[in-house]
């Protein structure tokens, strides 16, 4: 077997089946089906990797770290890899007689060795699970890489999670739109068009603001007042400089402050979306039961959170827990909605929106790849990689089904009847030009 017939191999061993790419080793031979995706192999310290680490954090670092790439489409290359999830990459485990054909594999390749340092985009966060000061610490990996980059990425919605797609088919529809779209069907869910409450005006809390763009939309468009929170001192200072630009600042206060913390309730309505990803599973009641706290009786809360398939989670370090969300953790929609129901509230509406993240993230790895020289002038090239990685592997994902998301409309009992819901989902999906 030449070079790349041999890392062909390691690669079928590390993936559980023969893999369905071209690979190329670094003296130039080539092995795998014609047309096939192809895997750039471009030294040794790819094999490093995988020898040391025979499973999806081995191929990570190596696509980190740049000694192994991929030509073409980063998409048929994902699928092309017989994965059960191409988002984290997963390997599966060994039989002896598999360990010793690697062994003796990368032997043959030069790939004996100390492993390569990780790259540094890679995190270990240490302290007590889910303390304030570590979920501070996954915040800031994840999240203060740079406004300048998040919006490359995300576009000037800046907003970073899925939009609503009303009209995915046609060519003039912008992501911008559709994410327009969907900060209003947050807003329409929360009931913000049905006027304050009381005569006064309603107050929104949005947990995980973000930059603002929730808040921005509920405060120009139905004149709500609102509190954001966020662990993230660059993306709170980004939301103040877009309200006051938009002449909101005495109506929406943006705070670096963890949600656990927040003492000033009850607000009429909550928001959580893309937020609750970061909480776990053993974590999860206590949030549900102090947002179940800052809510007013009869006050709704919209719950927008990525979701599993029910199962074992796989074990060992993932991709995305060691360069993206590093202590998040997806949980089915059962357990979520279980768990806001042992929190005390009624859960009034579930609605899947998976095929539109899909969406979203594919519109997200066009604008990475399309600014590709300055996403890695702002950051570096192995964060560039990152998320290329992470967002096309997650579009794949959502698309199969394998994750899921979904907006859990939930109330707090009680109140004056005010919380009552319409008696259809009619009023929720009509366009914003059309209102």
């Amino acid at each position: 077997m030449n070079t790349a017939e041999q890392l062909s191999r390691v690669l079928s061993l590390v993936v559980g089946e023969p893999a369905r790419l071209q690979v190329r080793a670094w003296d130039g031979t080539v092995a795998g089906p014609a047309g096939a995706p192809l895997l750039d192999i471009r030294s040794r310290d790819a094999v490093r990797h995988l020898a040391h680490s025979p499973n999806e954090l081995g191929l990570a670092r190596a696509y980190v770290s740049g000694s192994l790439g991929i030509e073409g489409d980063v998409y048929a290359a994902l699928a092309a890899l017989p994965l059960d999830d191409p988002a984290a990459m997963g390997g599966r485990p060994f039989i002896p007689r598999q360990r010793v054909e690697l062994a003796a594999l990368v032997a043959r390749v030069g790939g004996l060795g100390r492993a390569p340092a990780p790259p540094p985009e890679e995190v270990a966060l240490s302290g007590r699970l889910h303390s304030r000061s570590r979920d501070r610490a996954a915040v800031t990996h994840h999240y203060d890489v740079g406004n300048a980059f998040y919006r490359l990425v995300l576009g000037e919605s800046m907003v970073y999670s899925c939009a609503y797609w009303r009209r995915p088919e046609d060519p003039a529809y912008t992501l911008e739109d559709a994410q327009r779209d969907k900060l209003d069907l947050v807003c329409r869910k929360l009931g913000l068009q049905e006027g304050g409450h009381g005569g006064m005006d309603l107050r929104l809390l949005d947990v995980g603001c973000g930059w603002g763009s929730l808040l921005l939309h509920a405060a120009s468009m139905y004149g709500v007042r609102g509190v954001g929170v966020t662990l993230s001192t660059p993306q709170a200072e980004l939301a103040c400089e877009r309200l006051a630009l938009a002449g909101l600042s005495d109506r929406v206060e943006i705070r670096v402050q963890d949600y656990r913390d927040l003492d000033d309730g009850p607000f009429d309505v909550i928001s959580s979306i893309g937020m609750a990803e970061h909480v776990g599973q053993d974590a999860y009641a206590a949030y549900a039961h102090r947002l179940h706290s800052l809510l007013r009786p009869g006050g709704r809360l919209l719950n927008h959170q990525i979701s599993r398939r029910p199962g074992p989670t796989r074990e060992g370090r993932s991709f995305v827990a060691a360069y993206v969300f590093p202590d998040g953790e997806l949980l089915p929609v059962s357990t979520t909605v279980g768990l806001l129901e042992e929190a005390g509230f009624e859960v009034r509406d579930v609605e899947s929106l998976r095929e539109h993240y899909a969406l979203t993230l594919r519109r997200w790895v066009s604008n990475l790849d399309s600014g590709w020289d300055r996403a890695v002038a702002l950051t570096s090239q192995g964060r560039a990689r990152v998320w290329q990685l992470y967002m096309a592997g997650s579009a794949l994902a959502f698309e199969a089904g394998r994750i899921g998301v979904n907006q859990v409309l939930a109330v707090r009992p009680g109140g004056d009847g005010a919380s009552g819901l319409p008696p259809t989902r009619d009023g929720w999906y009509g366009p914003v030009s059309a209102r």
